[in-house]
């Protein structure tokens, strides 16, 4: 039986945020409602047909994205002239209200959200008082904190570092080596917040967390800066295993090194 179907593989960069609270993160699970999943879903019932669905950032449960980038894949069976903007619409009228697609592009075939992706930048938010609106977005911190104690420890994050201690193994990639090269770090306040913006090469499982609940051990003073240092060189004793709340994370920004052709521009 021969197969009349095109070998052309049509290929788009999706851009979207979305409310993690209610979602077992990213990636796609059996019984359990995730990002992906929902994308996916929505994908294959406008298309009417399978398609492959990927992220750049694999968010944990509860972790939000103000620009999560993925690559949406599929070979149809037969002439497709959609424009970005019906895609764009079609997908965000069968997505939940608290997922949304902010851009739709024309990608080459070969585009992979993750692989090809250059830097990733999360934003975590600490509130220092109780907020009737944010909520599900901040880690509200009772507690007085040394902001700039916190900030010393943060400039020590740039640069080529071994993140075991500030990290989870993720079972699934048991050889992955805890090596991150991180391009920025800053801490910033703004009135009752507290912003704590990280970009590196990539990330390891709960990182940002870990990293974000230590700072905040620096801040109540039950950690020296001294002390944060060593364990960032793997030389402490006092090892700190507090992560932070998932509410208070944003993967807020995906950066790519290489320009992908579109009908636009090619």
């Amino acid at each position: 039986m021969t197969d009349h179907r095109p070998s052309t593989t049509f290929c788009w960069k999706l851009t979207l945020e979305y409310d993690g609270t209610k979602y077992h993160g990213w990636q796609e699970q059996t019984n359990a409602k995730t990002i992906q999943g929902e994308l996916q879903k929505a994908a294959e019932d406008f298309f009417g047909t399978r398609v492959e669905v990927g992220g750049a950032g694999r968010t944990d449960a509860g972790v939000h994205a103000l620009a999560q980038v993925a690559h949406l894949k599929l070979r149809p069976r037969g002439q497709m002239n959609l424009r970005p903007k019906e895609i764009l619409y079609g997908l965000n009228d069968r997505l939940p209200a608290d997922i949304c697609l902010l851009d739709v592009a024309e990608a080459h075939p070969n585009f992979h959200a993750r692989h090809d992706a250059g830097t990733r930048s999360y934003v975590y938010q600490i509130s220092t008082r109780k907020t009737a609106f944010a909520k599900k977005q901040v880690w509200w911190v009772k507690d007085k904190l040394d902001v700039a104690a916190m900030a010393k420890c943060t400039e020590l994050l740039v640069g080529r570092h071994d993140f075991a201690a500030f990290s989870k193994q993720d079972p699934s990639r048991p050889d992955e080596s805890t090596i991150v090269v991180v391009k920025s770090a800053e801490i910033t306040t703004d009135a009752h917040l507290i912003r704590f913006r990280i970009t590196a090469s990539h990330f390891l499982w709960n990182m940002v967390r870990r990293i974000v609940g230590t700072l905040v051990e620096v801040g109540r003073h039950n950690l020296t800066v001294e002390e944060f240092a060593a364990q960032l060189r793997g030389e402490s004793r006092k090892i700190v295993a507090l992560t932070a709340p998932p509410s208070g994370l944003f993967l807020e920004q995906i950066t790519y090194p290489k320009i992908f052709r579109t009908k636009e521009n090619s």
